[in-house]
Formats: structure tokens, C-alpha cells, sequence
């Protein structure tokens, strides 16, 4: 396995695009920095030459033009430095969140498991928006702190060595007081973060399921839910929040005392005629700019705290090993063409490492074109095992076979075009009916698509809406009914036109006779299509060529209707349970 890069050659990748703005922004600070060396060696210039040793106006008109000047510099040092700052972060960040979300749309149903929906979202925002502030704060910083201390130093030595060895009390101090701090804040801004995740999962996870919340009238329960949530966030960021808090004032109080002794034993050499006056107010400017290149300093490391910790979230998303692959499909290029299904003693387990089988030794074989019904007990593995013919998981043990190939040795995009998913959770998208219905086969024509929505018994009630096609679907399809989203996403699927089309109890919000038409539909046009309907009404499969039965993660029957009566218990319970009563098996 190839080494995992580290440190600034993990995003080395997210600044080469943009080494111009990553360049010319810290080179913008140090003309800021330079500035502000000079102006208080030209003030002192002024005072001790112009003023004192009487070199006249012209000399101080000169001197303060100059100044002028300078500051004008100054000006354009530093608006370029935010300029490119702001190009280079904004660009680093875009990048980033855009691999980010590419990632994430690699990840199989497990790999998304391992992450929360609130935590990604966090991810992909809030941590993303911490390492943005962090590189334009460091363009800005980087040179101009320690440009601004190590010029002002030399400055203040040559101006003053003996005075100037105040600071050798001073920064040695402050250095360990920075350590301290920035060790204490790693851990606090981690936890702070992982706070975030969890407050974003908590409203992700109401306003998704509001309507469950009113219905069961849990909103005093779900408003004590968010606000431990959001006093467990608030807590954890004043944990953090107090180093930055303290720091600043504590930093002050370092510069305020560093300033009074240089004002004490300066004041006396200026009084001893040792040291003219001008170049104590110009070496207390020095001491300045060398005790806040220290705060700058600080708050950069700080900032660095909590960029690290986002960093490492982030790495956390793009390092994620993906569990589902066709890097090794022997048959990349092959498409789905029948639809002929056959699995081979197929074991599953959510968790790798547990006793307890999702699915366990199943085996079957259906022919292309057929239509077969799966049907059991809730929770009985219906749902994962036809999940497995588009490897949304992959199996433990065993094979499942796609027209005589195993799934893994075709591409999953090959593999995915050909088969065709009305999932359990029906799920629509913002924007208008046309557009969701569009997921299907985004070149169709508008008669193809009311043609699908005429077989899925949904062009009806769509031309019934004002804006008919054209009207706008909430987020989650909110505005329909439940029969109204299934059978848009019946139509969506039937779009695609799929060689192998998966109903997942995908009609159970209909009545018998709208279901009995979609049924009718599917023998029609998509005849030469394998059709694998899940139900829990029994009436739904009773006509398919083959009906699976199903206890925990095993088959305990195939057969058509009739046989399965004859010889499966199972099936039995069901049919009397629902239909009130034994059939009379035909001869």
C-alpha cells in the first residue's frame, strides 16, 4: 500500500494551482513590514536631527515626506497581502471541499456508516472554513511576524544593545507561555468540533423527521435534545475560547512591563545624555513591534490548533478506505445486456468481525426477463440481499453472479446503468417533477417521460398540480403524498430503462388497484426485464414466476404460488394471515 503523504505534501496538491497568490501574498506583507521598520528610525531622524541639532523645516518636510511615502508603501503592501490572501485561501478551500464531496460519493453504504451525516456536513463546512481562516491568517503572518521581530530586533540592538537586553527577560517568557497555550488548545478545539457534529446531526435529524416529531408530539423532548446538544457545544467552545480569552490580556501585561523598564533605564540614559531622546521613542516603537510579532506569533499557533484539529477531521474523510471498488474488475467495459441473477452461497454480516449473518448461505438462480417475488418477515434481509446485485454491499462469502459474471469484475458504473432501484425509502430531490424524473434518463424526451409516468400511474395526478411537470418538489418531496413519491420514483426508475429493475416494497403506500396497473405495466413494457418485486402484501407477488421466501438471513422456499402453498410453512402463515384463510391448491 502506498505511503500516506504527510503534512504540507498532503496539500501540497490544493496550493500548486495557486503558488502565485501562496507567493505573492507573504512577499506583500514583508514590503508591509519594512514600513514599518523605517518609520520610527525617520521619527527619530526628525526629533534628533531636525528638531535637536536644528537641520531646519526642509530637513523635517523631507523626513515627513518620506514618511508619507512610506505609509503609502505600506498601504499597498498590505492590501495586496489580504488580496492574495484571500485568493489563495478561498481557492485552497473550494478545492478541498469539492474532493471532499467527491470522496464521499465514492463511499459504499459501510464506509458512509463510519460517519455521521452531521459530522460530514461539518466536515465539508465548518472545518473546511477553520483551515481557510488559518492559510489567509498564515500568508499574512508567516513573514510578517518574524520579519517584523527580526528586523526590529536588529534594529533595537544596534540602536541600543545594552538597552535592548530587557528583552532577554521578556521573550524567553513569553516563548514559554505560547508553548503552554497552544499544547492546552489542540484537545479543546478537537472536542469543540466533534460538539459541532454532533448539534448539526441533532437538527439534521429533527427537521428531516419533523413530521414523526408533531405527530408524536415530541417537540419538549426534541427542545431539551438540542439544547443539551447546544450547551455541550457552548461548553466546550468556552473551554476553548478562555485560552484565547486569557492569552491577549496576558500578552499585554508582558509588553505593558516590558515598555516601563525600557522607559526607566532608557529615561536614565537620555537623562545621562547617553542616548538622544529621539531614539527612545523610536526604540519603545521597536520593543512594540517585537512584543506584538510575538502575539502574532500566538494567535497564529492558536488558529494552528484549531486548523489542525479541522485538518485532521478532513484527512479523516479523504483517507477513508473505500470498501467497494472495480479497481480489480476483470471485465471493466462489460454492460449488463439480460439480466439473468445468480447467487451463490452468499454469506453477509454488517460487521465483519461478528457471529450474528445479515445473510447466510443463500442460493438462487433467475432467469433473465422473469419476475420474481421476495417476501418475508420485517427485517428478515430482503432489503440487503437484492442490495447485493448493484454492490451497494459486497458480499462475505460466496458470489453473486450479473448475467453469468460476478458483480465485482464489472465496473460499478456499467454495473449500477443496467439495474434499477425503487429503494424502500423513497427519495425525491429539490427542484420540479421533471427534473427528478430526469434521474432516470437525463436525455429523454418530454413524451418518454409522460409515457413512464402514464405506465407508473403518476401522469394524473402531475397534470392535476398548476404547473403540472414544472412543479416545484420540496426537499425530500415533502409536497406529495407517499403514493405519489413511489410512484414517481417508479417512473424515474422505469426511465432508465434497466435490464434488472428492484422494487422494494415500493407500493405499499397505493391502493390494491393502482398497484395491480403498475404490476400489468411491468409484463408489458419491460417484458425482456427481470423484475424483483419486495412486498408485504402477499397479493403483490402471488403471479411471479418465482417467489422467494425469507426467515433471518435464509431461504426457506422458492416456488410459484401454488407450490409454495403446498410445501412452505412460511408462506402458509403469510397467505392466511393476509387472506383470512387456506386456498385450495390447484392439481
Amino acid at each position: 500500500m502506498e505511503k500516506k503523504k504527510k503534512g504540507l505534501s498532503y496539500w501540497g496538491k490544493y496550493i500548486k494551482p495557486y503558488w502565485p497568490y501562496f507567493v505573492a501574498a507573504p512577499l506583500c506583507m514583508i514590503v508591509e513590514v519594512a514600513g514599518e521598520v523605517l518609520l520610527p528610525k525617520f521619527y527619530a531622524n526628525i526629533v534628533n536631527l531636525g528638531v535637536k541639532d536644528g537641520r531646519g523645516p526642509g530637513y523635517i518636510v523631507v523626513a515627513a515626506l518620506l514618511m508619507i511615502l512610506t505609509a503609502f508603501l505600506m498601504m499597498g503592501g498590505g492590501v495586496g497581502g489580504a488580496y492574495f490572501g484571500a485568493k489563495a485561501s478561498v481557492n485552497f478551500s473550494g478545492d478541498l471541499r469539492r474532493d471532499i464531496f467527491a470522496r464521499v460519493q465514492e463511499f459504499s453504504f459501510a464506509n458512509i456508516d463510519h460517519f455521521a451525516t452531521g459530522s460530514l456536513i461539518t466536515r465539508m463546512t465548518n472545518d473546511i472554513t477553520q483551515m481557510q481562516n488559518f492559510v489567509n491568517m498564515m500568508l499574512r503572518m508567516t513573514l510578517r511576524a518574524p520579519g517584523m521581530l527580526a528586523f526590529a530586533l536588529a534594529s533595537a540592538i544596534m540602536m541600543n544593545g545594552e538597552l535592548a537586553k530587557v528583552l532577554l527577560v521578556t521573550i524567553p517568557l513569553m516563548l514559554c507561555v505560547i508553548a503552554f497555550f497552544i499544547v492546552k488548545a489542540f484537545p479543546r478545539f478537537q472536542t469543540m468540533q466533534g460538539k459541532i457534529d454532533t448539534l448539526n446531526s441533532t437538527i439534521d435529524e429533527n427537521l428531516t423527521n419533523v413530521r414523526v416529531v408533531k405527530s408524536f408530539v415530541r417537540e419538549d423532548f426534541e427542545k431539551q435534545k438540542f439544547a443539551t446538544a447546544n450547551g455541550n457545544l457552548k461548553q466546550a467552545g468556552l473551554n476553548a475560547i478562555k485560552l484565547m480569552i486569557f492569552i491577549s490580556p496576558l500578552m499585554m501585561l508582558f509588553m505593558n512591563f516590558t515598555v516601563l523598564a525600557v522607559l526607566h533605564f532608557g529615561g536614565q540614559q537620555v537623562i545621562g545624555e547617553i542616548m538622544p531622546i529621539g531614539n527612545l521613542t523610536a526604540f519603545i516603537t521597536y520593543i512594540v513591534q517585537i512584543l506584538m510579532s510575538l502575539m502574532m506569533t500566538t494567535m497564529l499557533f492558536m488558529n494552528s490548533s484549531r486548523a489542525l484539529a479541522s485538518a485532521k477531521r478532513i484527512r479523516e474523510v479523504l483517507d477513508e478506505e473505500l470498501d467497494l471498488t472495480d479497481a480489480n474488475a476483470k471485465h471493466p467495459d462489460k454492460l449488463v445486456s439480460k439480466g439473468d441473477i445468480e447467487f451463490k452461497d452468499v454469506t453477509f454480516r454488517y460487521y465483519k468481525n461478528s457471529e450474528g449473518k445479515v445473510l447466510d448461505g443463500l442460493n438462487f438462480h433467475i432467469k433473465a426477463g422473469q419476475t420474481v417475488g421476495i417476501i418475508g418477515s420485517t427485517g428478515c434481509g430482503k432489503t440487503t440481499m437484492v442490495s447485493m446485485i448493484p454492490r451497494l454491499y459486497d458480499v462475505d462469502e460466496g458470489a453473486v453472479l450479473v448475467d453469468g459474471v460476478d458483480v465485482r469484475d464489472y465496473s460499478l458504473k456499467n454495473l449500477r446503468e443496467g439495474v434499477g432501484m425503487v429503494l424502500q425509502k423513497n427519495v425525491l430531490f429539490s427542484g420540479t417533477i421533471e427534473e427528478n424524473l430526469r434521474w432516470g434518463d437525463e436525455n429523454a424526451t418530454m413524451d418518454e417521460i409522460r409515457a413512464q409516468a402514464e405506465h407508473a400511474q403518476a401522469d394524473q395526478f402531475i397534470t392535476s398540480f398548476t404547473n403540472g411537470y414544472d412543479t416545484e418538489l420540496g426537499q425530500g418531496g415533502v409536497n406529495v403524498s407517499g403514493g405519489q413519491k413511489q410512484r414517481l420514483c417508479i417512473a424515474r426508475a422505469l426511465l432508465k430503462k434497466p435490464k434488472i429493475l428492484i422494487l422494494d416494497d415500493s407500493t405499499s403506500a397505493v391502493d390494491t388497484a393502482t398497484e395491480a396497473r403498475i404490476r400489468q405495466t411491468f409484463k408489458g413494457e419491460l417484458m425482456d426485464s427481470t423484475k424483483l418485486i419486495i412486498a408485504q402484501r402477499i397479493t403483490s407477488v402471488m403471479d411471479a414466476d418465482q417467489i422467494i421466501v425469507m426467515d433471518d438471513g435464509k431461504i426457506t422456499g422458492i416456488g410459484t404460488h401454488d407450490q409454495l402453498m403446498a410445501s412452505n410453512k412460511e408462506y402458509q402463515e403469510i397467505y392466511e394471515s393476509q387472506m383470512g384463510g387456506k386456498q385450495e391448491v390447484s392439481a
